[in-house]
């Protein structure tokens, strides 16, 4: 689970909020932990693996895919399988030595690996979740700029700068602002801790505001697109833009599951944490809803890894194909984004153009020589490709 209540119990001065949760049935909450996080892992990396058989939805015609917006949900799904692997390891340490967990209550302890693993395991999986999250709401940028600005592959360089640059700048600030001045004697108040919680939290509530603006904002585009483009807006272009909206739609609904119990948690914790006496009876209610809320924090975090991927792609089976061949194609494929194929194919499909690299050159040619270009935008919303393709099939008129 990823929660910066775990870093905080790295403290041995803790506070009794944290010490509550944290405390309350350690091998149960650690077991369930454990074994989402690794179904998550097995399914998620099942998932992302090549395949015999394609499960691409828009016929026999291979395409190019696009660059950016595929190279970033893999990089969501590589951040979420490391976030796991984190969980994985810190649960099965706790509950194979639990020693361990004494040894960190201990004030001025002289075996300071305990505490090492504690603050190294928890920044891991802080890092890799938080930067899966800058990755998301990247991905919401990118599938904007492509409709809007036709942007191309040269942007993934700025988006790695920037996700990465904030999600280490971010962890490291937060770590040593709660952990000062030292780890075996942080500093009390939740004044104290106020910034860390900002840190782990700020991307998080980044992805639930602004994400939904970018895909409403992308769904729109497009279908004024498709209405700009052939003057009418059949049921075809209807049930296309539909399915741009599902797929937006089960995006930001697998990280409302995830992540949004974490905030309610920490309401909770935060709340109790500013009373004088948590045990009081009358916060019995508050207390019982922190602890329900971590245990499912405890489930559906680690679910993402796996969520996210059937999100993104779909079910994608479980025939595997892991020779030499196959990812001689994939290569292929990846080296296809920034051209368009030049091979022959079958005239009756037409010119298949990428849309973030042939976009604007297509608009260009609408309008001159007398052609008449009738098109039509393929919306894919599960599979293995990142969101949507442009056909232009061209018809040459003479001039009136």
């Amino acid at each position: 689970m990823a929660s910066p209540r775990l870093e905080t119990f790295c403290c041995p001065n803790r506070d009794s909020a944290t010490e509550f949760v944290v405390t309350f049935q350690p091998v149960l909450f650690g077991s369930l932990s454990l074994g989402s996080a690794a179904l998550s892992v097995l399914f998620a990396v099942l998932q992302i693996l090549p395949k015999r058989k394609g499960y691409r939805r828009l016929g026999q015609y291979p395409l190019p895919r696009p660059a950016s917006s595929s190279r970033i949900l893999f990089i969501i799904s590589i951040c979420d399988i490391l976030g796991c692997s984190g969980i994985i390891v810190r649960s099965s340490v706790w509950l194979g030595l639990p020693s361990i967990i004494d040894q960190i209550s201990v004030a001025n302890n002289t075996d300071v690996w305990p505490e090492v693993f504690c603050v190294g395991s928890a920044m891991w999986i802080q890092l890799f979740f938080s930067a899966s999250f800058w990755w998301t709401f990247c991905y919401a940028v990118d599938v904007f700029l492509v409709v809007k600005t036709s942007a191309g592959i040269s942007t993934i360089i700025l988006y790695h700068m920037i996700t990465w640059g904030l999600a280490v700048l971010l962890c490291v600030e937060g770590v040593a602002m709660l952990y000062y001045p030292s780890i075996s004697d942080c500093e009390q108040g939740l004044q104290h801790a106020i910034p860390h919680y900002v840190t782990t939290y700020a991307p998080m509530l980044l992805v639930l505001i602004a994400n939904p603006v970018f895909f409403s904002q992308t769904v729109s585009a497009v279908t004024s697109l498709l209405k700009r483009r052939q003057g009418i807006y059949t049921e075809n272009e209807r049930q296309l833009a539909n399915e741009i909206k599902i797929r937006f739609f089960k995006i930001m609904l697998v990280f409302f599951i995830c992540w949004v119990p974490n905030i309610i948690n920490e309401s909770l914790l935060f709340y109790l944490e500013m009373q004088t006496d948590i045990n009081d009876i009358s916060f019995r209610n508050i207390r019982n809803a922190a602890l329900i809320t971590w245990f499912i924090m405890g489930i559906l975090n680690p679910m993402q890894a796996f969520l996210n991927t059937l999100a993104f792609h779909g079910w994608t089976g479980f025939d595997v194909d892991l020779s030499l061949q196959q990812r001689r194609e994939l290569a292929w494929d990846s080296g296809s984004t920034s051209a368009p194929n030049a091979a022959s194919h079958n005239p009756m499909v037409g010119t298949t153009l990428l849309y973030q690299s042939h976009v604007q050159e297509a608009k260009k040619n609408m309008m001159g020589n007398g052609q008449h270009h009738s098109d039509a935008i393929s919306v894919l919303s599960e599979g293995n490709w990142p969101l949507y393709w442009v056909h232009f099939t061209e018809t040459k008129t003479n001039a009136v």
